[in-house]
């Protein structure tokens, strides 16, 4: 009988880049990328605990470079592409305002554009074109939310981003399949890291999120790492154009 050949989810031999490496989720991520065998770019704007990250990653054995660099910066970003041969980028980077939709400043909304939407549109477009002429077949990974799917109180501008990036995800797949990119979302609840620790230090704001996820606790960082180690592989070859949900069964309610 012949069988199915399993899937590797090997990473050995590829090129990552992780931006928000320093902390959070995005560090999560470069950690979960680099035990998988993947050499790991890891850009934070923030220098000294992103060093800090790398140095932890060498120690384990693991290989991983630092860039201290503020992804909005187009011309340095795309020089620093332009510098790698790149299999994989993930895109972590973000900022979250909450506030109500009728206290929203254009400053704010600007502020928050730029980074969520803007710098992820382009970030995807040159790694996007570095792949393409590399020839190289690649995976584009964006951390979305699982507000890029529902509404959520104090969130429109949070919202509207991430629901602007499932969109902006969609349409790239469609360019760029052919072409042997694939890009996709990952779509997770509220994970606790150091970002989002207010959050559940407020006793109203935990019961909220306790009552939304239908598992018996928050996300944690963990929580993503096998998903993004999934997209970056081969095992998601078929996989594009959508997003990963690890929200705990929020949205499904």
């Amino acid at each position: 009988m012949l069988l199915p050949t399993p899937i590797s989810m090997d990473l050995t031999g590829k090129t990552a880049l992780v931006t928000g490496a320093s902390s959070g989720i995005g560090q999560g991520c470069a950690v979960a990328l680099a035990n998988a065998g993947a050499h790991v770019v890891c850009v934070a704007r923030g220098a000294e605990r992103l060093n800090q990250t790398v140095e932890a990653m060498k120690e384990n054995g693991w290989s991983a470079e630092a860039v201290a660099l503020d992804q909005a910066d187009l011309i340095s970003l795309r020089k620093l592409i332009g510098e790698h041969s790149l299999d994989i980028v993930v895109n972590s980077a973000g900022v979250a305002l909450h506030n109500p939709a009728l206290e929203t400043s254009e400053e704010d909304f600007d502020a928050v554009m730029s980074v969520n939407l803007k710098s992820a549109y382009f970030l995807s477009s040159i790694a996007a074109a570095n792949m393409i002429a590399r020839e190289r077949h690649g995976s584009i990974i964006h951390i979305s939310s699982q507000m890029g799917h529902v509404g959520g109180i104090e969130r429109a501008l949070y919202c509207a981003t991430k629901h602007g990036v499932e969109g902006m995800v969609k349409a790239m797949a469609i360019e760029w399949g052919k072409k042997g990119i694939r890009i996709n979302t990952i779509s997770p609840t509220f994970i606790r890291t150091p970002l989002t620790q207010s959050t559940f230090d407020n006793p109203g704001c935990e019961a909220w999120i306790m009552e939304k996820i239908k598992v018996d606790r928050v996300g944690e960082v963990e929580d993503i790492m096998g998903a993004v180690v999934y997209l970056a592989s081969d095992a998601s070859a078929m996989v594009t154009g959508t997003s990963l949900l690890v929200d705990g069964g929020w949205t499904a309610g």
